[in-house]
């Protein structure tokens, strides 16, 4: 059975698409369109009630938020493809712990800064210079952790390329290619070699050339 993943064009569906690139995982992609209001349709609240993308159709089964999917695929065919996960229940914590440190400290600043400085000039609506000093300080403060982070390891986890790694790609290419804010990363040397290490694997390459960003 082929997953269905809904949403290609947007960000957290990229981070499921290169999971099952990474995870030798047949899928098809349902575009919707969130400027028309695509995702607040009948239909599509149907699969997913709070109207986000993406959802994932796994024959009879659905399941909706990015890292749940992520870590639903990565121990499903934990077998094949590339490891995501870790050998051990120690690696396994570190991949978790850094997961969570994406989805609290930075996704957040990098998603208001892209709602600030990307999506409002499209829709006519003003940046909010504050929001963006403030979101501009936050992933500063981030990347510095990171930093300290990576001068000891080459991935978050440890030395293996893992979901914590795969998690921060989507946000992270808004930040490096659309923001104007390349420099926060390439600034600071071990987080400019890990970026450009996991950017240029080749499932990542695939998603961002054959479901390109909507911006």
């Amino acid at each position: 059975m082929v997953v269905k993943v809904y949403g290609p064009a947007y960000g957290c569906p990229k981070r499921v698409l290169v999971c099952l690139i990474e995870k030798q995982i047949e899928f098809e992609t349902v575009d919707v369109d969130l400027i028309k209001g695509e995702h607040k349709e009948p239909e599509f609240l149907k699969l997913q009630p709070f109207g986000v993308v993406p959802v994932i159709q796994d024959g009879d089964y659905t399941l909706y938020e990015s890292r749940a999917i992520i870590r639903y695929y990565a121990e499903k065919y934990r077998e094949q493809g590339t490891e995501l996960l870790g050998k051990t229940i120690e690696e396994r914590g570190l991949v978790e712990q850094w997961l969570e440190v994406e989805a609290h400290n930075f996704q957040p600043p990098i998603y208001n800064l892209v709602m600030n400085v990307v999506f409002g000039p499209i829709q006519g609506v003003p940046s909010d210079t504050k929001a963006v000093q403030e979101s501009d300080e936050k992933i500063a403060k981030v990347l510095d952790i990171y930093e300290e982070r990576l001068s000891k390891a080459k991935y978050l986890a440890g030395d293996f390329f893992s979901l914590a790694d795969l998690s921060h790609l989507p946000f992270g290419h808004y930040l490096v290619n659309q923001t104007g804010r390349g420099n926060l990363v390439r600034e600071r040397k071990h987080v400019s070699a890990w970026w450009d290490d996991i950017s240029n694997r080749p499932s990542w390459q695939k998603v961002v050339h054959e479901y390109k960003y909507i911006v």
